[in-house]
């Protein structure tokens, strides 16, 4: 990789019916649209983080995940688990989606979020509101939304997923491609 070129960036989220697979895609398009985007000319890839998409042909990384019972779902798990090493030698942020509602039920940030964080040294963990579409769901699913009496819609604020964007952008001006930052210790 040449310092020439403009910054690589991966945004790969774990969705179960699709919501945090489209906060992703808004998230690369908004990556490259921001105004420090174009100034540093970043380029965004979103990727379905289930295809396993290889993270050392990036300069930085934004991970995701939707967030069921409290906890990320299992291939983001594994995911930040398998690459943890790799994920520590450039900039990482990451993001939960699933509260709905409003206010946003649960309030609580996901299990998942400190361990994950730490594990990878994130530079920051944004909570974006999710999506129910009954359509979408399984039978047992629905039953759980109805027996927990669970708003239906879409609660996802595209403006702060936009602003989220911006502020990544901003941050990533000081990452010259190509050169990953030196791993961080392992936790403890």
């Amino acid at each position: 990789m040449t310092a020439s070129r403009s910054p690589r960036i991966l945004v790969a989220a774990a969705s179960k019916h699709g919501s945090t697979h489209e906060i992703a895609a808004a998230l690369a398009g908004f990556l490259q649209e921001s105004a420090a985007g174009r100034a540093s000319g970043v380029t965004a890839r979103a990727v379905h983080l289930e295809q396993l998409p290889d993270p050392t042909g990036y300069d930085a990384v934004v991970l995701g995940s939707a967030v069921y019972v409290g906890r990320w779902l299992e291939p983001a798990r594994h995911y930040v688990t398998e690459h943890s090493a790799e994920l520590r030698r450039r900039p990482v942020w990451l993001f939960s989606s699933g509260p709905i509602g409003e206010p946003p039920f649960p309030p609580d940030e996901p299990h998942d979020a400190g361990p994950m964080s730490r594990m990878v040294g994130a530079r920051g963990h944004r909570v974006f509101p999710g999506r129910i579409d009954k359509a979408r769901l399984s039978i047992g699913e629905r039953a759980m939304v109805t027996a927990m009496r669970a708003p239906v819609g879409d609660f996802r604020d595209w403006d702060v997923v936009r602003a989220w964007a911006e502020e990544i952008a901003g941050q990533l001006s000081t990452v010259v491609p190509g050169q990953h930052a030196q791993p961080a210790p392992s936790p403890a």
